[in-house]
């Protein structure tokens, strides 16, 4: 494991590099290696998880002075989202060096998103414990700032696709749109699901992810272009935003 790697990535040399090393030790490494592992990486995600949240707080309000209490916490939401967290990990390569047990590994541990958004949160956690906030802030804020260059206008409406196609519904007296299970397939750590998203019996739009979940937002940000067209712009696979009028 390449420690000194990953700490120029972050741009944080850790003073306590046992700390790293918890941050990157997965349960299923833990349990089969205990003798290389006393203490996985779950505590330090849950604490990673709670300063994410303060950071990212702290990170769109100062970017975002005019966005609503609403639009502000979708920002927050889409930036701590299990997606999210993922794509932060693979940027500062968390895949390469996160301790996996021999199981998780096959299974292909290394590309599964709730592991990488995990490992991320662990990082976050060890971060704040090595060095406290400023430390923690130092390396999430640059990350942050690629994943929201977009939103150059300030401008803008913020959504999710389900809640948006949610809310047009209502504002249209109809019905909550239906998503329905059309399929599942492949092996349990490779599944792809299937879902179709309806309106009273018709179908609007379907689309597959690795989760139910995933793949009904897929389908609800088919059905939203299919309706919005160009006007809206993808923030990430759960999130998108358009200039008000």
């Amino acid at each position: 494991m390449n420690l000194s790697a990953l700490e120029k990535k972050l741009g944080y040399p850790f003073r306590n590099k046992d700390l790293l090393v918890q941050a990157l030790t997965h349960s299923s490494f833990a349990y089969e290696a205990p003798d290389q592992a006393p203490r996985d990486n779950e505590v330090l995600e849950f604490l990673g998880d709670s300063v994410l949240g303060l950071i990212v707080a702290d990170y769109v309000c100062a970017a975002y002075p005019d966005l609503s209490e609403g639009e502000l916490s979708k920002l927050k939401s889409s930036a701590s989202s299990t997606l999210g967290l993922a794509e932060f990990a693979l940027k500062i390569k968390l895949d390469k060096v996160v301790r996996l047990g021999k199981g998780e590994e096959k299974s292909g541990g290394r590309k599964k998103k709730t592991i990488l958004a995990g490992a991320f949160e662990s990082v976050m956690g060890a971060l704040y414990l090595d060095g406290g906030y400023e430390a923690s802030r130092h390396v999430l804020w640059p990350l942050l700032e690629s994943s929201f260059k977009k939103l150059k206008n300030k401008d803008i409406l913020i959504n999710n696709y389900k809640s948006a196609l949610q809310e047009h519904f209502q504002k249209q007296d109809w019905p909550p749109p239906v998503y329905r299970l059309i399929e599942s397939a492949g092996p349990d750590h490779k599944k792809e699901f299937t879902v179709e998203v309806g309106l009273e019996g018709r179908a609007l739009a379907r689309a597959g992810g690795p989760s139910k979940k995933a793949a009904e937002q897929k389908a609800a940000q088919k059905a939203i272009k299919k309706m919005w067209g160009r006007k809206i712009k993808s923030l990430s696979d759960d999130t998108f935003f358009f200039k008000k009028k």
